[in-house]
């Protein structure tokens, strides 16, 4: 322990990492620099800078993070279109080897010798951040004080707050029975009543989305421009990534879509009970297979599809920087240079609907081949005789078998 000499932690400002904070400053005996990452969660983050100051830390970044965060690394997943289970969009998922990378660029800028972080014993995030931390600095030491210290309970943790005179924001009976973690790509809910695989979630669980039942009876319509597999524009007008995101989270979420209700395996062994709202991403996911549907040949749309739940396994266990998900990054993002055209949408009470798509430069619908009527010669339908029959062979060769027998 008294080795580290200078630490880096995740720090959000709430009860467990201000409990950690002066945790490692007990336990260590050593410098803590303090990190906190503007992903789009939506709190207040000033906030964690007074809180770490009062504790004396000295060095305090607090880093917006959101642009950098939808457009290298929410945009690259959902080129792969990808889905965890066929289920998850891999909201918190995604966002962990983010902030690991930037704690580790801060950790080699500060000199410190180790990073901390505030994920349990039991969950995916100390997989993910860790594995991140070590692909990118591969000495480094890692403190993960759930797996160290006895503090078991969150009245166990109020506890030492209050003999250590931890500024904490607390009122018995306030709390939130959900554990929730938010970012600009989604919000996610466990514990409390989702326990229990069989009970519904409350409605006043959601917080981003309206329930179905009561958003309006007006569809929404919108289009999509999309550049080499990314969207770029929002009803004919340019945005930046993490804008576009903003905007279809808020278009999502007034006409009740996004909402997820999973039972998950994690990679740690378990399985978990979570619900979701991912209204942004549930969209971009339908329209970027719209998109891909009018653009990409047939054989590498296949392909990519039977690729993609390994890509996704890959991010949900913590693999952003193995080698094995860079390689299929290349080839996904190689696919993606035709993916260029605009989608219609119609957003109606938690249903996306494609209503459109166009391509005035890389579309490979050809209506004059695709048409029910008179196609001029553009396809020979008597040539569809022999290719049945080749492809029958190896089945009228079984069944000629079968017979004999």
């Amino acid at each position: 322990m008294s080795k580290i000499k200078k630490v880096v932690l995740a720090y959000s400002g709430g009860l467990d990492t201000s409990v950690i904070l002066k945790w490692l400053q007990e336990t260590y005996g050593c410098e803590v620099v303090t990190f906190t990452a503007d992903i789009g969660q939506g709190e207040e983050l000033a906030p964690a800078r007074a809180k770490a100051k009062k504790m004396g830390v000295k060095q305090i970044f607090i880093d917006d993070l959101k642009e950098e965060f939808v457009r290298d690394f929410v945009f690259p997943m959902f080129r792969a279109n990808a889905l965890y289970e066929g289920e998850y969009l891999l909201g918190t998922s995604i966002a962990r080897p983010l902030i690991a990378k930037r704690q580790i660029e801060i950790a080699n800028q500060v000199g410190a010798d180790a990073v901390a972080h505030g994920a349990t014993g039991k969950g995916n995030d100390q997989v993910r951040f860790e594995l991140g931390a070590y692909a990118l600095k591969p000495d480094v030491k890692i403190i993960a004080p759930w797996r160290e210290w006895n503090l078991t309970s969150r009245e166990s943790l109020l506890a030492y707050a209050a003999k250590h005179r931890i500024p904490v924001e607390y009122k018995k009976g306030k709390k939130s029975p959900y554990s929730m973690d938010a970012n600009l790509l989604h919000i996610s809910y466990e514990g409390g009543v989702l326990e229990d695989p069989w009970k519904e979630p409350e409605e006043s669980m959601w917080r981003w989305t309206v329930s179905p039942q009561k958003a309006p009876n007006k569809p929404s319509y919108l289009e999509l421009t999309y550049k080499r597999g990314d969207i770029v524009a929002v009803n004919g007008k340019q945005q930046s990534p993490a804008t576009v995101l903003t905007t279809l989270n808020k278009l999502g979420g007034a006409n009740g879509i996004g909402r997820a209700d999973i039972v998950e395996n994690r990679y740690v062994g378990m399985k978990s009970r979570g619900a979701y709202e991912t209204p942004g991403g549930t969209i971009m996911l339908k329209a970027h297979r719209a998109i891909e549907s009018l653009t990409l040949d047939r054989e590498v749309a296949h392909l990519k599809d039977e690729l993609m739940p390994r890509y996704a396994s890959l991010i949900y266990n913590g693999y952003w920087f193995s080698p094995e998900r860079r390689m299929l990054q290349a080839m996904i993002d190689a696919s993606q240079a035709t993916v260029n055209g605009t989608v219609r949408l119609k957003l109606y009470k938690g249903n996306v609907a494609v209503v459109g798509r166009k391509s005035a430069t890389d579309s490979l619908f050809d209506a004059s081949i695709a048409t029910f009527e008179e196609d001029k010669g553009a396809y020979n339908q008597k040539d569809a005789e022999g290719f049945i029959k080749l492809n029958a062979l190896r089945l009228r060769i079984a069944a000629k078998r079968r017979k004999n027998k």
